[in-house]
């Protein structure tokens, strides 16, 4: 789900566009799970999931930037200027949030 690179680390993500709510719904298949409101449309999804990303992991939307999967539900983002260990500690405690 995480991965490190000179850029910063990547983070795979499973996309549900069209949701009741905008949420991180957890881990799943080894890709967090984002669920927007927005319809998949010229790049609006996208969009809502980056803003999303930043919220709950309390991220800049300056450090988050879509990598790969712009019209696919399976999506890798970049994230900058953060050391993996503290991400995954962020997401971690968004999954205790969730139980």
């Amino acid at each position: 789900m995480l991965t490190e690179t000179l850029g910063g680390v990547l983070v795979d993500v499973r996309a549900y566009a069209g949701a009741k709510r905008n949420e991180v719904r957890g881990i799943h298949d080894g890709s967090l799970k984002v669920a927007v409101t927005k319809q998949p449309e010229k790049g609006k999804a996208n969009k809502a999931i980056r803003e999303q990303l930043a919220k709950s992991l309390q991220l800049k939307l300056s450090q988050i930037d879509l990598i790969s999967g712009e019209t696919s539900t399976t999506k890798k983002f970049l994230i900058q200027n953060i050391k993996i260990e503290e991400l995954q500690k962020r997401i971690e405690s968004l999954s205790k949030d969730m139980t």
